[in-house]
């Protein structure tokens, strides 16, 4: 039986994940078992530079926190070796980073994730890996509420110029 002080250090550590989780807008649980140290840091690394907290956890601690933030869902795919990415802001960074990692390394395998509080499974993961990136969307959206306002100016600077072009023909008569 584990001591009072290690019990208190593991319901520390599950209320702490609990409100990463809530915190977070996107999460994804892989199995990291197989990969080699070099790959493990450079995925690491691409994680950290796109804003994505990583780390390995134990299946019983994730397992209490995702039932405290209603993710009671993710209990299916808490087996074997676990890792968890957790973002805060971009919804697609983790699922694009780790399903790409995966499609690379046969042994590294994502098992679900979830988004505003909701599971998603495996398909949804390599679905939501494939979206363009926030800045991405909104981008696009802003040209395409630019794209009317640059068809009214097209518009008015075709006939602008049509009534210089009829200006200018009248004066050339006036002066013949």
């Amino acid at each position: 039986m584990p001591s009072e002080r290690i019990l208190k250090q593991k319901e520390k550590y599950v209320d702490r994940l609990a409100e990463k989780m809530k915190a977070a807008v996107a999460g994804v649980v892989v199995n990291y078992k197989g990969i080699s140290v070099a790959d493990d840091t450079k995925l690491r690394r691409d994680l950290r530079e796109a804003g994505v907290e990583y780390a390995v956890v134990k299946n019983t601690l994730l397992h209490r926190a995702a039932e405290k933030v209603g993710l009671e869902d993710l209990q299916s795919v808490l087996k074997g070796s676990t890792a968890l990415a957790l973002s805060s802001e971009d919804y697609v960074a983790a699922a694009r980073i780790l399903s790409k990692f995966a499609d690379t390394n046969k042994s590294f395998e994502v098992k679900a994730g979830f988004v505003e509080g909701k599971v998603i499974d495996q398909k949804d993961v390599a679905e939501l890996a494939k979206m363009p990136s926030k800045e991405v969307l909104v981008a696009r959206a802003l040209g395409g509420l630019n794209a009317p306002i640059s068809g009214f100016v097209y518009v008015l600077n075709a006939n602008l110029r049509g009534l210089v072009v009829a200006l200018n023909a009248i004066a050339e008569k006036k002066s013949a």
